[in-house]
Formats: C-alpha cells, structure tokens, sequence
C-alpha cells in the first residue's frame, strides 16, 4: 500500500494523509472528500500533471485543483525576516469568484482611509475570510472593483468599454474611495447627452399630453402652442407658464372641455382662445392676455386672474366662485357677448 499526502493547489499547508488504491477516478474522490473540493487533477511538487496511477510513489506530495492551472506552492511562503508586517507582501482577493493579485501596499497606502486599507493594513485584524487557496474573499462584483484597483495601483481612472460608469461609482462609494468618486461623478456627468431644447410641433405635443399619466406631472413651460387643438385634453396640474397659443394666422387654439384644474398658465398669450366650458379651477392664470376669449360656461372656481386682460372676453355662465379679478387691465362686463 502507498501512501501520499494531498495540499490543496498552491499551499503548503494542512495536508491530509490517504492512501492510494485503485485508480486516479479513485484518488480524486478521495481528495475530494478529505479537502472539500471537487478534485479534477493532480499534480506532483514540480508543477507536472499525474495522469496515471502508476506514477504516483509512495510518500509523494501531490497537489489537488479543481482545474485551475498548477500554482507553485512557494510563492505562498512567507516574506523573508525583516519585512514581517510590512506593506510589500503580495496577496490575491477572490472578488465574487474572480481571482485578482496584488500586494498590501496597493489597498492601504493610496486611500488609508478606505475600507479596503482596514482590512488590510494588520493581518488579521477584521479576521477576513480565505477560500481553499488562501485568496481573500469578497462578495462585490469583479467587473467594477478591476476599475477601483487599478485607479489604486496608478492613480488614473479607466474603464473598459461595457462597464457601467455608475456601477464603478457604488463601489468606489462602498469601499470609501474617496478622490475616486469625484472622477467618477465628473466622468458620469460628462458621459451624458446634451439635453435636447430644440422646439417641438403641435402634434408631438399632444401626443405627449394623450400619452401622460393623469397623475403625473407634466411641464411646458414657455412653450410655443400656436393655435394648438386640445378638445376635452386632461392637463390637470400641468405648467404652461409664458405659453404662447396665439397664431399669426388667426387660428384660434382650442382647449374647449379640457381639464385645466390646478393649471399654471401664468403670462400666457391667448387672445381669442376657446376654453368653453373648460374646467379651471384653482389654476394659476395671473397676467395672461385672454382678449376676445371663450370662457362660456368655463369653470373658474378660485381661478386666480389678477392681472388678466380679459376684453371682449366671453363669460357668459362661468363659475365665477372665488376668482380673483384684482389689477385687471380693463373693465370687466359679464355680459359680453360671443364673438
């Protein structure tokens, strides 16, 4: 019967003793069972792979992989006398099954401050857990911690194409990178598109308004609605501040039927607009130019107006509860009759 003792690829330590019988199949099994991995080959001291039973001798040390290729247990050593608990020691980090070697020097000396320089500033101290090859374990994503370590080995920010800018920033946020979140705020910042003021027609307008959610907010703010078309259209809460619906043309807009409730339409242009029957109540309608405008049957409950030019405006049966008409710019007579 032979005997050998088995190390886990890459350490010279905690071997177990088994014995060899059988075939390789065998062997591996049993490596497996003894070292808690799944075995798939076997190699001798010198880094050369056993593919036969035969040449295994008694007394060997063999090492076992889960096949990765054949790492030589030297290199696991420890540092030579006098450089004990110094920075320069290499270590590898095994970040979400992903293997990255580097040394000590690296993680501490750029942000000492960081998370990543307490843990490894003292061996040992936050007792950092180790997977069968003595890797250091982290459960982050690989593809943006190689960014933040990179930007620790020399300083400079680079991310391959592919790699989310704001995935790279959570980490750097969660390892307490602090110089390198502002490079990543100021590179996500730059990353984005120019925001688009060019005009857009009245059609795409409404077809934005139609496709609004009736609880959602929507802004139009100074937009230019030139003899728009919004029958029985729901803008409630909406902004059209210093809109202008006035058509060169005489096209007259029309918003008749349309819920206006809760609307800012402060400064807007609209002489000769159709808001029959519309529904305005508390809207914001200060200093709007409405000359000549249809607010038959409109409803302006607590409809601020203050401001408004409403000459020849049409407000024939409107609710009028509430509204406000102070500094209007001329006489107002309810009586006035449709254009």
């Amino acid at each position: 019967m032979r005997r050998v003792t088995l190390f886990l690829n890459g350490s010279p330590k905690n071997g177990k003793v088994v014995a060899v019988y059988g075939t390789l199949s065998d062997l591996l099994s049993v490596a497996s069972n003894k070292l808690g991995i799944k075995a798939t080959s076997v190699y001798n001291g010198k880094g050369g792979l056993i593919d036969d039973i035969a040449l295994i001798r008694d007394d060997d040390v063999l090492f076992v992989c889960e096949g990765e290729p054949f790492i030589d247990p030297q290199t696991d050593s420890k540092p030579p006398e006098g450089l004990s608990g110094s920075h320069t020691d290499w270590l590898t980090l095994n970040v979400g099954g992903r293997y990255f070697t580097t040394t000590r020097s690296t993680l501490v000396n750029k942000e000492p401050d960081s998370m990543l320089a307490h843990m490894f500033k003292d061996k040992g101290v936050w007792g950092n857990k180790q997977d069968h090859r003595g890797a250091f374990l982290i459960d982050r994503s690989p593809e943006y911690f190689e960014p933040i370590l990179n930007y620790l080995r020399h300083g400079q920010l680079i991310v391959n194409d592919g790699i989310n800018l704001l995935g790279v920033l959570e980490e750097a946020r969660f390892f307490g990178i602090d110089s390198l979140i502002e490079h990543l705020e100021v590179a996500i910042k730059n990353s984005q598109p120019p925001e688009d003021h060019s005009p857009i027609s009245r059609k795409e307008f409404v077809r934005f308004l139609l496709a609004t959610p009736t609880k959602s907010e929507l802004r139009c703010q100074c937009a230019n609605l030139q003899g728009v078309k919004m029958l029985c259209s729901n803008a409630e809460g909406a902004s059209l501040k210093l809109c202008n619906f006035e058509d060169p043309s005489g096209l007259k807009a029309n918003l008749e039927g349309a819920n206006l409730k809760g609307v800012d339409m402060e400064g807007s242009q609209m002489t000769g607009i159709n808001l029959r029957v519309a529904t305005l109540k508390n809207a914001k309608l200060k200093n709007c130019n409405l000359r000549g405008a249809t607010l038959a049957g409109t409803d302006l409950e607590n409809c601020d107006l203050s401001g408004c030019d409403l000459q020849e405006a049409n407000l024939r049966g409107s609710n009028v509860k509430g509204a406000i008409f102070e500094e209007m710019l001329t006489p107002l007579h309810m009586s006035q009759s449709v254009r």
